[in-house]
């Protein structure tokens, strides 16, 4: 159970949109905002691909692993799939696919199996902000508008989560902050912070948006060596 919320945490990725309007405060103005293009575009995503570095942090060592790939996301009917390409330190594969996350090592051939059917709704952690509407982030979320920032020459607006559920805080992230592109309404850039100090730190480039993704990119390219293990526990 571990390994399965390390990893969920690991793959979380944001897309979300932002306009102005007029409501009582600038906070509740660029928070409305913000919940208002996610439904603009829940309604027009398709897929999404992006280069990212994931940085994790391990208060226990002190000491930072950092992992470099390629994440690729589309929806298929009413369902979000999701692949993760990590090409550094070590290849490795992670596809959410069907209710499924799996997890391909091709150096030691294995591809651990972890149906998420009866831990609640992972798919709406494990896609954040792609395909869900700004509404729907509220039902699970306690929000707010952190102010402005800039992010390697990106002017973005930077968002706190808080979930509301104790058991999403306890096992997969107490807080979550995002940093949305103002001109293109995309995350660049998120942090997840777990209870005992650790945190991912994900950056995001090379982001194209509703671009052609082959079938191919969400199919594990196993061979009839490869051992599928369900872990338990």
């Amino acid at each position: 159970m571990k390994t399965l919320c390390r990893i969920l945490t690991t793959l979380l990725l944001a897309s979300l949109l932002c306009a102005f309007a007029r409501q009582p405060s600038p906070e509740a103005c660029a928070l409305d905002c913000v919940l208002n293009k996610m439904d603009e575009a829940a309604a027009n995503f398709h897929t999404t691909q992006a280069d990212f570095v994931w940085d994790l942090y391990q208060r226990v060592v002190d000491a930072t692993d950092t992992q470099k790939g390629t994440v690729y996301y589309r929806r298929s009917g009413t369902q979000i799939e999701m692949m993760a390409e990590i090409k550094d330190p070590d290849t490795k594969f992670v596809l959410y696919k069907d209710a499924t996350l799996q997890v391909y090592s091709p150096k030691i051939e294995q591809v651990l199996v972890y149906p998420t059917s009866g831990h609640g709704d992972i798919e709406s952690y494990l896609v954040l902000g792609f395909g869900g509407s700004g509404r729907d982030l509220l039902k699970s979320f306690d929000v707010s508008y952190l102010g402005d920032e800039t992010i390697a020459g990106t002017a973005t607006a930077k968002l706190q989560l808080i979930p509301k559920s104790e058991k999403v805080r306890n096992n997969y992230f107490s807080k979550a902050v995002l940093w949305i592109d103002l001109s293109r309404g995309i995350s660049v850039q998120q942090q997840f912070f777990q209870t005992q100090g650790d945190y991912r730190l994900a950056k995001y480039s090379s982001i194209r948006v509703n671009a052609k993704i082959g079938n191919d990119v969400f199919q594990l390219k196993t061979t009839k060596k490869t051992h599928f293990v369900t872990p338990h526990g």
